[in-house]
């Protein structure tokens, strides 16, 4: 399964020998950790940093935000915006915080078939008034575990990923010289130096941890920054439902437009591994899905009500010709959690 929030992270804090590390050095540590996830293939070749630089002591003095500089595609323009942003950091003087995040696309294995997430880890480097680095490592998947955050036993995906996990916590110590701190048990694991605990030794905290927190944290999220509404569908269901993928112009999937069959219930479900595209896709739809109430249509006709309206910019599009059916809303959550 793929979450929004972090399933473990390792942190490494980088002193330099003589005392001092320059503010651009966070955007090499970010870069590097990053090609280290990409040699043992679990990041795909390209990925954007975003660059960060604030004032000690005053969070909301930001001097600069470099939110796109393209690494691993090798191409001149991305080069250049890479070294633009460098040199720009390189040109603050005094006590400031740089922080360089990349968010890392990357895939995992299920059965010998690759599986991509849009964020399968992150990556962020800090470089703290000249004189200390830290570089955290976050992932957002499960296939990790010895069982998943649904608590099912899943030996041979564990066995497919997990050793490259291991190898990349490896490389990443010996290239900044020091071990990680893995980070404190959470609601789905506990990370190790060397990867996560065997979470069937004590069992794990939640029986469906996917289901108890994930599920209720991405649909906050996908409602974020919408305006209130006077009324609309409900979005939860215990009854069968019928469902539309929604892809993009390339026909990845974006998520599922859903109404139940005998209930008054209608909503969409991201799919996490699409990343931040799906959850804007998914707002939009939660929007056409008010016109539709406030129409006055009743659930049952929503679907062939969406397939008839002009797609959004940034919304995606219905292309199957006919809804599918799904035993349970639940079901279909961890379908659009899944892969």
């Amino acid at each position: 399964m793929i979450t929004t929030d972090p399933i473990g992270d390792w942190t490494w804090e980088v002193v330099p020998v003589d005392g001092r590390i320059h503010s651009s050095r966070a955007i090499e540590l970010a870069v590097e950790v990053w090609s280290v996830l990409a040699s043992v293939g679990v990041a795909v070749p390209v990925a954007e940093v975003g660059v960060t630089v604030r004032q000690v002591g005053a969070a909301r003095d930001i001097r600069l935000v470099e939110t796109a500089a393209p690494v691993g595609d090798g191409t001149q323009a991305a080069r250049s915006a890479l070294t633009r942003a460098i040199e720009q950091v390189q040109d603050f003087q005094g006590d400031f915080i740089v922080d360089a995040r990349v968010r890392c696309p990357g895939v995992w294995t299920v059965g010998g078939v690759e599986h991509r997430a849009e964020q399968l880890f992150t990556i962020q480097a800090d470089v703290w008034k000249n004189s200390l680095a830290t570089v955290t490592l976050e992932t957002y998947c499960d296939a990790w575990l010895t069982i998943d955050t649904r608590g099912r036993e899943q030996l041979a995906i564990h066995a497919d990923n997990s050793p490259r996990l291991e190898l990349a916590l490896k490389q990443i110590s010996e290239l900044l010289g020091v071990q990680p701190t893995p980070g404190d048990e959470n609601r789905y694991a506990t990370p190790t130096e060397s990867g996560f605990e065997d979470v069937r030794v004590e069992g794990p905290a939640y029986i469906d941890a996917w289901g108890t927190f994930e599920v209720p944290a991405r649909a906050q999220r996908l409602r974020f920054g919408l305006p209130p509404s006077e009324g609309e569908y409900f979005d939860v269901t215990d009854d069968a439902v019928s469902y539309l993928a929604v892809r993009d112009d390339g026909g990845r999937v974006l998520g599922y437009v859903w109404a139940a069959q005998t209930d008054n219930a209608v909503g969409f479900e991201p799919r996490t591994a699409a990343g931040e595209v799906a959850l804007e896709a998914g707002r939009l739809w939660i929007q056409r899905l008010r016109d539709a109430y406030a129409l006055g249509l009743p659930a049952s006709t929503v679907l062939n009500w969406l397939v008839a309206q002009p797609p959004l910019t940034g919304m995606g599009r219905i292309t199957d010709k006919e809804p599918q059916e799904c035993v349970s809303l639940d079901s279909l959550e961890e379908e659009s959690g899944r892969w």
